[in-house]
């Protein structure tokens, strides 16, 4: 299959609101040659993350706007566009290769519209963008809401956050400390040419000057290292872990923060981690098992106590709460199409209800680590002090790290070009029962 019309049908699965990235393109992936899975993964990454300036530009373009029925043919030339304005595809393949699609997509009426809006956009588009930069939703490539959003809660940091959204993120490396010290595995980097420093914040952190193919990486496949960023990392130390300790790891896929604390803390007593969906279990099994570590794995909605709970109350729990991924976005660009503004609040419902679930299974002197990877204070400091407000035996504690901003509640990592993508915690200790 031709990788621009791959990258175009997952793009139109996210563009009608019926998947995400990484659910539709790994069908497509396996549709093209292996030599060009590449260029289709960059198509549809690329695509997505410039997805709103290119779609007001298609707007200036088109006489009138698609058809639901023809979000492909949408995708499609939205997939030429970012050919034409962020590769060094030369002008003449990327235009004839996407307009060569459309018969593929038996809509054979849209290589004319499809072959004269690009060839306008060779030569226009440059023109036509500049006087689109005006609207903030050009210059950034965000969404209306997003945009405005990151404006109001950091107006000092919000074009800052939005270049950083639009970079391509840094390779970062969480060492295993049952194996390596993070100083011996940047030897043993060094000693396989690939050029690494370390991370600021994180002990077991590394930066990768380029990103690579796992397999090149020393022991991997051994557990000696895995692929993590930076921000993620903070978790297992914040938590103050120590021998004999009970863990609860709710909304854990895909496994990673599940690994560290094991790796963190040999002498853990039992750790349960729960997620809601079994099959996303499956990667947090995968990735236990190439560690060689184990867990208590469940598939239930951590809210429902009742199911899953054996009465036994938990030393430390890591709430990595479902949430808007508004500070993963460099990561999964798709999230600027598939988030809206009605979802924020939501959200935050259900991370309180999450918090108030969790809480009664934590035993008195226990710590509760609240996470997100989101950049909106309504998901992070708002859902911490409603939460403080009506549950008079919890009490927030300093959290152990310069990472970030402090805020009201917890701190707040922004995402850094070149380093940890937007992060939030806060760190809970529960200091009396609640009383029934």
């Amino acid at each position: 299959m031709n990788p621009r019309l791959a990258a175009a049908r997952a793009l139109a699965a996210v563009l009608s609101g019926k998947a995400s990235l990484n659910s539709s393109l790994p069908a497509q992936l396996d549709k093209v040659d292996e030599r060009d899975r590449g260029l289709t993964q960059d198509l549809a990454f690329g695509t997505a993350r410039w997805q709103p300036r290119l779609d007001l530009l298609a707007a200036q373009l088109l006489q009138k706007p698609f058809k639901a029925a023809d979000c492909d043919v949408q995708a499609l030339l939205l997939v030429g566009l970012y050919q034409l304005f962020y590769t060094r595809i030369p002008a003449h393949a990327a235009i004839g290769e996407t307009v060569g699609c459309a018969d593929k997509l038996k809509k054979p009426w849209a290589k004319g519209l499809l072959n004269a809006v690009l060839r306008r956009a060779q030569r226009e588009g440059e023109e036509l963008l500049a006087g689109l930069e005006r609207d903030p939703v050009v210059r950034t490539a965000h969404p209306r809401w997003l945009q405005k959003s990151l404006k109001a809660f950091w107006p000092e940091q919000w074009e800052a956050i939005c270049a950083a959204n639009n970079a391509h993120p840094p390779m970062i490396l969480r060492v295993n400390r049952r194996h390596h010290s993070r100083d011996a595995y940047l030897g043993l980097l060094a000693e396989a040419g690939i050029a690494a420093t370390p991370c600021r914040f994180s002990r077991d952190g590394i930066l990768l000057a380029e990103a690579c193919d796992v397999r090149q990486l020393p022991g991997f496949a051994e557990g000696w290292v895995s692929v993590q960023d930076e921000a993620a990392q903070l978790s297992a130390d914040l938590l103050e872990l120590a021998p004999g300790q009970r863990v609860l790891d709710a909304c854990c896929a895909p496994g990673g923060k599940t690994c560290h604390l094991l790796e963190a803390e040999a002498g853990l007593a039992h750790v349960v981690a729960i997620d809601l969906e079994a099959k996303r279990l499956t990667r947090v099994r995968e990735n236990l098992d190439r560690l060689q570590l184990d867990v208590e794995l469940i598939a239930c909605d951590a809210r429902d106590t009742a199911s899953w709970w054996d009465g036994k109350p938990f030393q430390r729990i890591l709430l990595d709460a479902p949430c808007s991924a508004t500070g993963v976005i460099r990561r999964h660009p798709d999230i600027k199409l598939t988030r809206q503004a009605d979802d924020i609040p939501a959200l935050a419902t259900l991370q309180g209800e999450l918090l108030d679930a969790l809480w009664p299974t934590l035993e008195v002197g226990g710590i509760l680590l609240y996470a997100t990877c989101s950049s909106l204070p309504t998901e992070n400091t708002e859902v911490i002090d409603a939460f403080l407000t009506r549950t008079p035996g919890a009490r927030e504690l300093d959290l152990a790290t310069e990472a970030g901003l402090r805020q009201p509640h917890g701190r707040q990592l922004l995402a850094q070009e070149g380093g940890h993508d937007g992060f939030y915690y806060a760190k809970l200790i529960k200091i009396a029962a609640s009383r029934g």
